[in-house]
């Protein structure tokens, strides 16, 4: 295992004042304070170079003068540290573009681990990563996250345990992420009014995970989590302007712009699923309020209108199945529409319209290129995704409109996993929170970190 703080201690860089990029630098030795270790322009540039091979498909020393606009001695300076630290390695030669060759740069995303986890409203999900995002071990079962966050979060932390007792020995844990189904205050990791979670209002996740696991850890809504993973693993990695739909037991939607998530001034954009889309104070939202999208188009709401049908004799199939488990689900009404039974094509069709309607706004505001949609409920893509797409291109502008693809999700359910894992990686290497550990050795045992929030 690399010791940074031996590096950082015994590594000293001797520079001019002014070096060929402008940037302010002089002769000085890591290991100190880190306004001290560093000066502002040089941790700019280590993040800088740092992210830019680590997520930005970066290869060699001149791709990274010509891609970030940094001189060619800064580069080198900075690619030297990061080499000496053990975060980037050097790897074949690239192909010659007419001169000397150049050695290939790569993340070492091997050297720490980080435990991620999607809680979705009747699904857990967790996993082991490397901090390139690769998942090493996985696991996933059903639970409630009605049932408080006591008990849903303490059977989290026992498979988080099962994960750390089968990591390879010596592998030090840097963070934790984790991905919940509600409003999640960014900047202090704690869901704020969620509808689904009962009992989970201002509840200090990030800081019973933090203190528990003694690793700097960030919780952010479920949604958002699952569009960085498409952003950066997904379909999404090529387009900086894509929205993020999951239709599941509720609705929200993860918005990119210009290849950052953005979560708004509190961290509650993309909440579309409490959009008001009818005047009917009679259909009542697990929000509080009446008329809402989720209420009439989420898997809740399918589920419950498919329940409906079933006791009223409406639907044979969902009837068969009500009398076979004392229920129907949202997949129930998924499979019966497949099926050709025309009250649960009434249903997803309509849910399909709906979320379509909604989207449609979204495009004519927001003019994404790419709209990927996920969950139980978009895996009815032959009914409910035609119903959408129909929608959303039928009431979006000729402009906004012409280019738009919208396709579903090909993560799956592992768009949440991968996007905790990014989650905290682009937080660790975010320039503050680097700067704050760095001069130490590594984030394992600094739970503090998790208070530098790069938004």
């Amino acid at each position: 295992m690399v010791d940074f703080g031996a590096l950082l201690q015994d590594y000293c860089i001797h520079e001019a004042e002014v070096n060929m990029s402008g940037e302010k630098v002089a002769t000085r030795s890591f290991g100190v304070a880190a306004s001290d270790a560093l000066g502002t322009d040089q941790v700019d540039n280590l993040a800088l170079v740092l992210g830019a091979v680590r997520t930005g498909g970066i290869r060699t020393r001149p791709d990274l003068v010509r891609g970030l606009g940094l001189g060619r001695n800064v580069v080198s300076q900075r690619v030297g540290q990061l080499l000496e630290l053990g975060l980037l390695d050097e790897g074949p030669l690239a192909p010659s573009t007419g001169g000397r060759p150049s050695r290939e740069l790569r993340f070492r995303s091997e050297v720490g681990c980080l435990l991620v986890a999607e809680l979705g409203a009747t699904d857990l999900q967790v996993g082991l990563s490397d901090l390139g995002g690769a998942l090493l071990e996985q696991r996933v079962e059903r639970c409630d996250v009605a049932a408080g966050p006591d008990a849903t979060l303490g059977r989290l932390e026992d498979l988080f345990d099962e994960l750390l007792q089968a990591k390879p020995a010596g592998l030090p844990l840097w963070g934790v992420g984790l991905g919940v189904p509600g409003p999640v205050e960014f900047s202090q990791g704690r869901p704020i009014a969620p509808p689904i979670m009962p009992g989970w209002d201002a509840y200090p996740v990030r800081g019973r995970l933090a203190a528990r696991y003694q690793a700097p850890t960030w919780i952010d809504n479920d949604v958002n989590v699952m569009a960085l993973g498409e952003m950066r693993a997904g379909i999404g990695r090529t387009e900086p302007e894509l929205i993020y739909v999951k239709v599941g037991s509720g609705i929200g939607a993860g918005l990119v712009s210009g290849g950052r998530l953005h979560r708004g001034a509190q961290g509650a954009a993309g909440d579309i699923g409490h959009v008001s889309v009818v005047d009917d104070e009679s259909i009542l939202c697990r929000c509080g309020n009446t008329g809402c999208l989720e209420a009439l188009a989420g898997g809740y709401a399918l589920a419950r209108d498919g329940l409906v049908a079933a006791q009223a004799g409406r639907s044979e199939p969902l009837a068969r199945v009500l009398a076979t488990t004392g229920t129907v689900t949202a997949r129930d009404v998924t499979a019966a529409a497949r099926a050709g039974d025309p009250a649960s094509l009434t249903l997803l069709t309509r849910s399909g319209r709906l979320v379509g309607r909604v989207l449609a706004t979204l495009v004519n505001f927001y003019n994404p290129a790419l709209i990927v949609m996920g969950g139980q409920v978009s895996s009815g893509e032959d009914i409910f995704l035609a119903e959408l797409r129909r929608t959303v291109l039928g009431r979006s502008t000729a402009l906004a409109a012409r280019d738009l693809r919208i396709r579903t999700s090909p993560l799956g359910d592992r768009a949440g996993l991968l996007g905790a894992a990014f989650l905290v990686s682009d937080q660790l290497f975010a320039r503050d929170c680097l700067a704050e550990w760095i001069q130490h050795g590594s984030p394992t045992g600094r739970p503090e970190l998790c208070d530098r929030v790069a938004v």
